[in-house]
C-alpha cells in the first residue's frame, strides 16, 4: 500500500506545452498574397516584406522618411499649409498626403517629398501641389537634388479643378530643376496611379519603383471598357513597366537606401 501512496496524493495540474508557447493573436500578420503567417516582428525587420513570397506591403510615409535619410537630418517644411477646401468637403486627421522636408543620405543634402496614402489615398489637392512645387524651386535655389516617393489614387476630386491644376504647376517646376541639371529621383509606390502619375511622378531623371507597385493612369476595368479589349498579363505593374522601358528600374525595399545614395553620388559627380 505504502508503494501505492504517491497515486492518493494531490498533484498540481500541469500547464500544456501549447498553453506555455501561445502567442497572443494580435501578435501574427498574414500576407495578402500568399497567406503566409508569421509574428509581426519578423514583417517589420524585413522591412513589411513578406519572407515567404516578396510582397511589398505598404508602409506609412514616416517609414520612407526614416529609410531614406540619416538619423536626426530630417527637417520638415511647409507643415503648416492648409487646403481652402472650395467644395467644403469634411477632412479628417493629418495636415495633407505628402511630407515635404529637408535631409541628408550618407552625408549628402537633399530635398524630399513623401506622399501619404492614409490622408483620402495620397490624393493630390492643391497643398500638395504646392508643397512639391516649392520643394522643387528650393532644389533650384539651394542647387541639391529632389527626391520625390509617390503613393496616389491620383488627382482630389473634393477639389474640384483646383487639384487638376496641380499636374501642370508640378511639372513646371520640375522642368526648370532639368533645365538647370538639378538631380531629380522619383521613387514609385503601390500605388502610383490617375494625376499623380500623369506628372510629376513619372519625370525624374531617375525612375524606380517597388516591387509589384501598381503603376498608371486609369484603372484596368475602365482601360478595358474604353478600348474593348483584354489587357496584357502584369499590366500596369513596375516590372511591366521596366520591361517596356517606361522606367529605369526595380529595386526591392532592402536596397532602396543604398542605391538611392548611389544614384545621389553619380549624379553629381562624386566618386561611389
Amino acid at each position: 500500500m505504502a508503494v501505492m501512496a504517491w497515486f492518493k496524493k494531490e498533484r498540481k495540474p500541469r500547464t500544456s506545452q501549447r498553453e506555455r508557447l501561445e502567442i497572443p493573436a494580435d501578435a501574427w500578420e498574414k500576407c495578402d498574397s500568399c497567406g503566409h503567417i508569421d509574428i509581426r516582428e519578423k514583417f517589420e525587420k524585413a522591412l513589411n516584406v513578406c519572407p515567404e513570397c516578396g510582397k511589398h506591403r505598404r508602409i506609412s510615409g514616416e517609414d520612407y522618411i526614416d529609410l531614406l535619410t540619416d538619423p536626426e537630418t530630417w527637417r520638415e517644411l511647409y507643415a503648416g499649409l492648409r487646403s481652402a477646401d472650395p467644395l467644403e468637403f469634411e477632412k479628417g486627421g493629418e495636415t495633407d498626403a505628402v511630407y515635404t522636408g529637408t535631409a541628408r543620405l550618407d552625408g549628402l543634402p537633399f530635398n524630399l517629398a513623401v506622399m501619404n496614402f492614409r490622408f483620402m489615398g495620397g490624393s493630390m489637392g492643391s497643398v500638395v501641389g504646392e508643397k512639391i512645387a516649392r520643394l522643387a524651386r528650393r532644389s533650384l535655389e539651394k542647387k541639391i537634388p529632389l527626391i520625390i516617393v509617390s503613393t496616389s489614387g491620383g488627382a482630389r476630386m473634393q477639389e474640384g479643378v483646383l487639384s487638376l491644376m496641380q499636374m501642370a504647376k508640378t511639372s513646371a517646376a520640375i522642368a526648370q530643376l532639368h533645365s538647370e541639371r538639378i538631380p531629380y529621383i522619383s521613387i514609385l509606390t503601390d500605388p502610383t496611379t490617375g494625376g499623380v502619375s500623369a506628372s510629376f511622378a513619372m519625370q525624374g531623371d531617375v525612375v524606380l519603383a517597388e516591387p509589384g507597385a501598381v503603376v498608371g493612369f486609369a484603372g484596368q476595368r475602365v482601360i478595358k471598357q474604353t478600348i474593348g479589349q483584354d489587357l496584357p498579363d502584369g499590366f500596369q505593374t513596375a516590372e511591366f513597366l521596366l520591361e517596356h522601358g517606361q522606367i529605369d528600374d526595380v529595386v526591392p525595399r532592402a536596397s532602396l537606401r543604398d542605391t538611392t545614395a548611389r544614384l545621389l553620388r553619380h549624379m553629381q559627380g562624386q566618386r561611389p
